[in-house]
């Protein structure tokens, strides 16, 4: 059963931005991150068509697309590659991903792919995108990936995602995890690199994302005004999962 993210009594992120972009390497959370904020935007703007675009079509086993039932439930249209759920290699999006820069009525998610070859699916998109300026693209970290547990490995990824796709990273959000072996002292420790990583690139960090469960005394350690989205799912290379 879905559950309610807006009357949670969680300090939720505010989504502002029609489209909001949501990258970060291979493990990071992204996708998982980007369906639970796809359900807060739905939730907050009933009245208003919400799309969840995947543009993963380097690697299309990453698995958003696999979560389209539970999308239908949340009331959100899913835009992705004939392909996603298959192993075939192609460049390729339906034709209603126009969409996501001629609709200006239509509030967009974007799973961007998992690096620098992920994200060059974007960069058709970015010129649009950039010139409307009523985007948020968000870097989704977690501190325990291979390949951005430091922060000059995290800010190599970022800066190869933002050369690929043509649009600058606007904030941090932190998915530090270790699956459902997560705790909130690991939660905490991640943010010290999402933290770090947001003061290098002069952006803010956004919000915090972590498995609901763990909200309630994550929210008691973060500092005061700090926002929290709760993951009731989790998307992997298996496919969707609830977080129970």
């Amino acid at each position: 059963m879905l559950r309610n993210i807006k009357d949670s009594g969680f300090p939720l992120p505010s989504p502002r931005a029609r489209v909001t972009l949501f990258c970060g390497h291979y493990g990071s959370g992204k996708s998982t991150v980007a369906l639970s904020f796809a359900q807060l935007l739905r939730e907050n703007n009933p009245e208003a068509e919400v799309a969840l675009a995947d543009l993963d079509i380097v690697n299309p086993y990453f698995r958003t697309a696999d979560s389209g039932d539970l999308m239908a439930e949340m009331g959100v249209r899913l835009i992705a590659s004939g392909f996603a759920n298959s192993n075939v290699d192609v460049p390729a999006m339906p034709e209603s991903a126009y969409r996501i820069t001629e609709d200006k009525k239509l509030r967009v998610v974007i799973d961007v792919g998992g690096d620098d070859r992920g994200a060059l699916a974007l960069g058709r998109y970015a010129p649009a995108l950039v010139s409307e300026n009523d985007y948020e693209m968000a870097a989704v970290v977690n501190a325990y990936r291979p390949l951005t547990g430091n922060l000059r490995d995290l800010l190599d990824v970022i800066g190869e995602i933002e050369t690929a796709c043509g649009i600058r990273v606007t904030g941090i959000i932190n998915c530090s995890n270790l699956g459902s072996e997560t705790t909130v002292d690991d939660i905490i420790r991640g943010g010290e690199l999402a933290e770090a990583a947001a003061r290098e690139l002069g952006v803010p960090v956004l919000f915090t994302a972590a498995r609901r469960a763990l909200c309630p005394e994550l929210i008691k350690r973060l500092p005061e005004g700090s926002a929290v989205l709760p993951l009731d799912h989790t998307i992997s290379h298996g496919g969707i999962a609830n977080n129970g």
